[in-house]
């Protein structure tokens, strides 16, 4: 199979890239984090300009209709940037709305691809870990619409977003598949609670407190669990590229040191046993990269109806799996081999590591998805 980027997608990853070197170098990016929101509207303006967050998203509603192996190439500049902006859940809460709701509310996509509405999707809850089947957050019919009560945790985006998509269970008991909606609501909405912070890594996260909280039906009342698994996917997969990113950076600052650091009047880099390790950290972020190429086709076969579900979970959990265990490799022999000054503050492989962490756990460690891999290849 053939993964050489056409003449469009690598003039898009190239502006990408262009865009980043010049507005969000590692001062910039320093700045935006210690702002209040930890947001920067101008260079969100630019990935709308661009057309980054038109990407996923279907013609009719103004986007490109791209799949995930069509995004790989702008994730990777973002990751290699530790762009703190909140990218991936507003396409992915955008996804969903293009997938589920109403022609009033596939309206709204264009604001968002205009950069002038972000979203996010919030799901996760305090007893939930990563099984997604566990909502306890409830709906309740009142007059026209819904009434929300329940708690949300780690909401990625929340802080900032205009619209939250939220799910909440409308039948069923905790655990059960079926049942599940999703809601749109107001972040200003009466009842509704948000406590932000600064996660481990420079994101902007919420946990959410939803009493009475009203909210407007996505979708068929019940149905929306499929949906919300597959799109946990892609953002998962979306999250994989970013990594990839970020540790082609982490490799090439490490690269460079090794040249430049010397140690008995010679640079270290002529030390054979490091060359040793500055080899392995290269491969495995390639071979990341090659499992992470496999799945996003595959994902997006299986979103063409060429694959079915089973197969597709089986696929996003191998390259989370090894992209994560590829993240721990090569972000702590950065560290090692930075010595000391690799910890410190001051310098952007320290903030790549952390990154590279926050995203081992993100939607599911290591552990969950070798279960998930498992129990879906005894499926397939």
């Amino acid at each position: 199979m053939d993964f050489t980027l056409n003449e469009e997608e690598q003039l898009l990853a190239d502006s990408v890239n262009r865009l980043i070197e010049k507005t969000y170098d590692f001062e910039a990016r320093k700045a935006i984090t210690r702002s209040d929101t930890g947001f920067d509207p101008k260079f969100w303006a630019s990935l709308a300009e661009l057309g980054l967050i038109a990407l996923p998203l279907p013609e009719e509603q103004g986007g490109f209709g791209s799949g995930v192996l069509g995004m790989i190439s702008v994730l990777k500049p973002l990751g290699r940037g530790l762009v703190v902006e909140p990218y991936v859940p507003t396409v992915t809460a955008a996804r969903l709305i293009a997938v589920l709701g109403s022609d009033a509310q596939k309206a709204m996509l264009e604001q968002v691809v205009g950069g002038e509405l972000k979203l996010a999707l919030a799901h996760g809850e305090p007893a939930s870990r990563y099984n997604l089947n566990e909502v306890s957050t409830r709906a309740t019919r009142a007059g026209s619409g819904y009434k929300l009560a329940g708690e949300k945790r780690l909401v990625l985006g929340a802080s900032v977003a205009d619209r939250l998509l939220v799910s909440a269970r409308t039948a069923g008991a905790d655990g059960d598949t079926d049942g599940v909606s999703l809601f749109l609501v107001d972040p200003a909405a009466k009842g509704l609670v948000r406590k932000t912070y600064r996660t481990n890594d420079d994101m902007r996260g919420a946990d959410l407190v939803l009493d009475g909280v009203e909210g407007e039906l996505v979708g068929a009342e019940g149905g929306a669990y499929a949906a919300i698994e597959e799109a946990v996917d892609f953002a998962t997969l979306l999250e994989c590229a970013d990594a990839v990113g970020a540790m082609n950076y982490a490799n090439e600052a490490t690269l460079e040191y090794l040249k430049t650091r010397k140690q008995f009047g010679v640079p270290i880099g002529s030390f054979q046993a490091l060359q040793h390790r500055m080899v392995d950290m290269t491969v495995e972020a390639r071979q990341a990269e090659s499992m992470l190429l496999l799945a996003a086709s595959q994902f997006d076969d299986a979103a063409k109806g060429k694959l079915s579900a089973s197969e597709r979970r089986r696929f996003v959990s191998a390259a989370k799996v090894k992209c994560a265990d590829a993240a721990r490799k090569v972000g702590q022999e950065a560290i090692q081999m930075h010595g000391g000054m690799g910890m410190t503050y001051e310098m952007k492989v320290a903030h790549t590591f952390k990154r590279l962490t926050m995203f081992i756990l993100s939607n599911g460690d290591i552990e969950h998805h070798l279960a998930r891999y498992a129990a879906n290849a005894y499926a397939a």
